[in-house]
């Protein structure tokens, strides 16, 4: 089976998209490739947003390949599933110039892991999985006549999508150590959330674990990459040495929360790689900044989110520090790591004088923190959840049509005003496979179904 795996030329023009706009790489491609090359699969990564490809180069590409299943996802790599793109404009547009193309149409990522109907229909795709895609992409290499048997997808039958399972958690004890190509490595020039030096080598993303063990209310986590699980020790090792012979002087662990681990951490020392996570500071203490530091870390972006207890409350960003501990560990981290950043959202419960006098008060010892960020209620957050209960089919118009009446100033990476999604997504896609009808297309869950 020949499998063609679609990362598109990203665009965010019009939309709220707060990630980086920069390519990184597509773990979560990368995983699948080698999951599906062990099972004798033929594989093709067309990543368009790495080698800055033309639709025009992406079609003769996967033409040429002649594939059987074709992928494509709805976010611009792993490290951005739990912000991405609420539109799918970019994914529409690259079908559009692939629907010639006579392969089974498979979608992964956020959206059809939290709203399945909506994004199979939007896209017209034949299946979505739920989830964490690596493990369950080689079982979709069977005939759809056989699909019932296989959990945590989505596809369309009769017209009616049924939903099979709950989304996917992989074992990230058995996914095996990344290689990517020298190419990918070489064009990955990108250091990302470094500040405290121009690149000399590329960069690189990696995971040392997947998931967080907290429930903040604005993360949107709860059908992708939740549950807390750590990769094994030798297999990072190996995956991290495998950059370092290439060339890579810095890499980014796009982990939800990198954790204090010390065999880790010492580990990483003699090997003189340079690397930047996401954290909780109150996790750390000052003898494990000293060896985050010594290990290599020369940039840390720490969730406060807010600067009061009611604030953090609010979001269930409780903490054992208090504001004040909390800016004392971050000026502690900053002795050790050359850039530290502290994140904050707008709670709507801090005083905005009193967040001013606190950012003045870190940046007059080197930390930079933001300011407050609008947050978007993306489906799949607890936040969501709680204000509209569970994600429906119009679930990331409602979120865009309350960010957008509740806002009038919006993040500073965001360079006008966000457009609705109806403006956004304006592609009407070809129903593919023979699932579809030209009726109205409803969402049925099997009752054996657990979502």
């Amino acid at each position: 089976m020949k499998f063609a795996l679609i990362n598109p030329r990203w665009t965010f023009e019009g939309g709220i998209y707060f990630g980086c706009r920069e390519a990184h790489l597509p773990l979560e491609y990368g995983y699948a490739r080698a999951l599906l090359e062990r099972e004798g699969h033929e594989v093709l990564l067309v990543d368009a947003q790495l080698h800055d490809l033309p639709i025009a180069e992406v079609v003769r590409r996967v033409e040429a390949f002649v594939p059987d299943r074709l992928v494509i996802t709805t976010a611009p790599s792993y490290l951005f599933w739990r912000c991405a793109p609420p539109e799918l404009r970019v994914p529409q547009e690259t079908l559009a110039a692939l629907q010639h193309i006579p392969a089974t149409r498979i979608v992964v990522g956020p959206h059809v892991s939290t709203t399945p109907a909506a994004a199979l229909r939007k896209l017209g795709v034949d299946v979505g999985v739920l989830g964490e895609c690596e493990e369950v992409l080689p079982r979709l290499a069977s005939e759809p006549v056989s699909w019932e048997a296989i959990g945590s997808i989505a596809y369309a039958r009769g017209g009616e999508v049924r939903v099979q399972g709950g989304p996917h958690s992989s074992d990230m004890g058995t996914l095996p150590a990344l290689a990517w190509q020298a190419d990918d490595v070489r064009r990955h020039g990108h250091h990302h959330h470094r500040f405290d030096a121009l690149p000399q080598g590329p960069g690189a993303e990696m995971e040392v674990s997947r998931g967080c063990p907290y429930h903040c209310t604005f993360c949107a986590k709860e059908n992708f990459r939740d549950d807390y699980r750590k990769r094994p020790l030798p297999v990072i090792l190996e995956e991290l040495d495998g950059l370092r012979a290439q060339g890579v002087e810095y890499v980014y662990f796009i982990d939800e929360i990198f954790l204090p681990n010390r065999e880790l951490l010492e580990a990483f020392v003699p090997r003189g790689i340079k690397f930047g996570i996401q954290t909780r500071i109150d996790l750390w203490t000052p003898a494990n900044l000293d060896l985050l530091g010594r290990a290599g870390c020369v940039s840390i972006e720490a969730g406060v989110e807010s600067i009061t207890v009611e604030g953090r409350n609010l979001l269930d960003k409780g903490s054992r520090l208090t504001t004040e501990e909390i800016a004392s560990r971050l000026i502690c981290a900053k002795g050790h790591v050359p850039f530290v950043q502290a994140n904050l959202l707008e709670s709507g419960s801090d005083d905005p004088a009193e967040v001013e006098r606190w950012r003045l008060h870190l940046q007059g010892y080197g930390v930079w923190a933001n300011k407050p960020v609008p947050m978007f209620p993306y489906p799949g957050s607890p936040g969501y959840t709680r204000q509209w209960g569970a994600p429906d089919d119009r679930a990331w118009e409602r979120a865009m049509d309350h960010y957008l009446a509740r806002y009038d100033e919006f993040s500073d990476i965001q360079e006008a005003r966000p457009r609705p999604l109806s403006e956004l997504e304006a592609w009407t896609p070809p129903r593919h496979g023979q699932g579809w009808s030209d009726g109205a297309v409803t969402c049925r869950t099997p009752a054996d179904a657990g979502r």
